[in-house]
C-alpha cells in the first residue's frame, strides 16, 4: 500500500510544467547557457529572437541542435522559445542540444534510454584550460635557445 502511494507521487511531480503545458530547461557547454521553453506546436524554434536557421548558420550546428529531436521522431511535434547566452555559437548549440534532451527526458521517461545512447544527456565537462603566469598562453612556451 505505501508503495503504490510513493509511485504515484513520483509520477506525478515528474516535469516542471507551467501554465499551458510549457516545460522548461536548462543546459550549458563551455562558458554557454541555454535556457528553453518547449511547447506542444509545430516544430518552429526561435532563438534570442531570431529564426532558428539564422542564429546557427552552419549546417553542423543545426544537426547538432536538432539531434534530440531527430532521434527521439519529433521535430515537427514542439515548438522551441531559446534564450542563449555566453560562450560561441557551438558552445551555445551544444548547451541548447542538452537543453531540448533533458526537456524531452521531463516529457517521458520513456524516451531516457534512447536519449542516454546518443549521449544527448550528458553534460560535456570540458572548458578552457586557463592561462599560466609568465606563459604567452595555457600551454605555449617560449622558444628555447639553446646558446
Amino acid at each position: 500500500m505505501v508503495e503504490e502511494t510513493v509511485s504515484t507521487i513520483t509520477k506525478t511531480n515528474k516535469a516542471p510544467r507551467k501554465a499551458g503545458g510549457t516545460i522548461t530547461a536548462t543546459g550549458r557547454r563551455k562558458t554557454a547557457v541555454a535556457t528553453i521553453r518547449l511547447v506542444d506546436g509545430t516544430g518552429k524554434i526561435r532563438v534570442n529572437g531570431r529564426e532558428f536557421e539564422d542564429y546557427f548558420t552552419t549546417l553542423s550546428m543545426q544537426n547538432k541542435v536538432l539531434s534530440p529531436l531527430d532521434k527521439v521522431n519529433s521535430v515537427k511535434t514542439y515548438d522551441i522559445v531559446v534564450k542563449t547566452q555566453g560562450g560561441g555559437l557551438n558552445g551555445q548549440a551544444g548547451a541548447l542540444s542538452l537543453a531540448i534532451a533533458r526537456a524531452l527526458n521531463t516529457i517521458d521517461e520513456e524516451l531516457r534510454p534512447i536519449l542516454k545512447q546518443n549521449g544527448l544527456l550528458t553534460r560535456d565537462p570540458r572548458r578552457r584550460e586557463r592561462n599560466k603566469p609568465g606563459r604567452a598562453g595555457a600551454r605555449k612556451r617560449f622558444q628555447f635557445s639553446k646558446r
